[in-house]
């Protein structure tokens, strides 16, 4: 009888049950290299909306009491002018018209065309009083002014302290590419917080 091979079956030897091996621990380094630059996209992207959108800034002196306090922190957004007109009752920021290193806030009252006058401390713009609900009675100026009309590419601004402001009652009406912002947020003090009106 021929010799038949029998194929073995190799014999696995024999090991101590072990646990599965653990997967080695993520390094830290990419973790932190995902936290940075989230970082630095947060920091371009704020630093655009400053630069290009909005501006921070500290107010000086009383003229806008009592809507705006000395030293309160505002954002000035400098570019929506671009898209809508300046109108009456915003609150704008400008290069001062005889020292331009200098930079005022006031609200506006009239636009180009409008006729104000100042009787008595009243505002009349075309004619019709203004209701100024932003002018406390401690802060109005019971002063009058002649009636003036706002030349063309030009706003009427003044202070909402009405008696210590310097405004267009004293330098006139302002020349539109002195305006570089509305002022439209105060974030300091934190009590307030809030869309300024």
């Amino acid at each position: 009888m021929p010799d038949v091979a029998i194929p073995e079956t190799p014999i696995q030897p024999q090991t101590p049950h072990q646990p599965a091996a653990k997967e080695p621990a993520p390094h830290p380094l990419p973790v932190v290299a995902v936290w940075v630059r989230d970082l630095l996209v947060s920091l371009a992207i704020s630093a655009f909306i400053i630069v290009f959108l909005y501006q921070p800034v500290k107010v000086e002196g009383v003229s806008m009491m009592p809507g705006l306090e000395d030293q309160e922190r505002i954002f000035v957004n400098k570019f929506v002018y671009r898209w809508e007109p300046i109108q009456r009752g915003d609150i704008v920021v400008f290069r001062y018209p005889r020292d331009t290193t200098k930079s005022y806030i006031k609200r506006v009252i009239g636009v180009a065309g409008d006729h104000i006058l100042i009787e008595n401390g009243q505002v009349y713009v075309n004619g019709e009083a203004l209701d100024e609900d932003y002018v406390p009675g401690d802060y109005a100026d019971a002063r009058s002014y002649g009636e003036v009309v706002v030349p063309r590419n030009s706003y009427y601004v003044l202070g909402d302290h009405r008696s210590m402001s310097s405004d267009s009652r004293e330098f006139g009406a302002v020349n539109e590419r002195y305006i570089y912002g509305k002022a439209v947020f105060g974030y300091w003090p934190m009590e307030k917080l809030g869309r300024l009106r």
